[in-house]
C-alpha cells in the first residue's frame, strides 16, 4: 500500500502546481488556489501512513536521534510518509508564494521557475521567493495575508 500512496501523493498535488505555473492568469486558478484546503488530499495520505504507525513515529519525533529517524525513514511506509510530508509543505509554501506574488504584481514568468524550484527543492524555492519578493513591495492597501520578512 505504501508504494501506491507514494505514487498518489504527487499525483494529487500536481494539478495545483500546474494551475499556478501554466495557467496563472486563468480566473479559476485564483479561486482554487486561494483555498488552503488544496493540501488536504496530501494530508489525508500522510495521515493514512502515519496514524497506523504512531507508536513508532512518536518516539522518533519526540526525542529524535539520527539513527532513530534513519530507521524510521528507511522503511517503505516511512519513506512514503516523509514524501507526503514534503509534498504537503511544499504545496502550502508554493501556494503562499503564488498568492503573495499576485498581490505584489510579480510577473508569472518570474514566478514559474521559483515554483518549479519549490516543487523540486522546497526550502531553496522558499529562499528564492523571499529574494524575489524584495523587488516587488506590497502595494499600498494590499491585504497583509503574507508576512513581511524580518530585518
Amino acid at each position: 500500500m505504501s508504494g501506491t500512496l507514494f505514487t498518489l501523493t504527487f499525483a494529487v498535488a500536481a494539478p495545483f502546481w500546474a494551475l499556478m505555473i501554466l495557467l496563472p492568469r486563468w480566473s479559476r486558478t485564483l479561486r482554487i488556489i486561494r483555498s488552503p484546503l488544496i493540501v488536504l488530499p496530501v494530508v489525508a495520505i500522510y495521515a493514512m501512513l502515519v496514524l497506523p504507525a504512531l507508536g513508532a513515529v512518536l518516539p522518533a519525533v519526540l526525542s529524535p536521534t539520527l539513527d532513530g529517524v534513519r530507521d524510521l525513514l528507511g522503511t517503505a511506509d516511512g519513506t512514503a510518509a516523509a514524501w507526503a510530508h514534503l509534498i504537503a509543505f511544499d504545496l502550502f509554501v508554493g501556494r503562499w508564494a503564488w498568492l503573495d506574488s499576485r498581490e505584489r504584481g510579480v510577473p508569472p514568468l518570474v514566478m514559474a521557475p521559483v515554483l518549479v524550484l519549490t516543487i523540486l527543492l522546497g526550502p531553496l524555492g522558499l529562499a528564492g521567493y523571499l529574494a524575489v519578493r524584495t523587488r516587488w513591495p506590497r502595494p499600498p492597501g494590499a491585504s497583509a495575508s503574507a508576512p513581511e520578512p524580518l530585518g
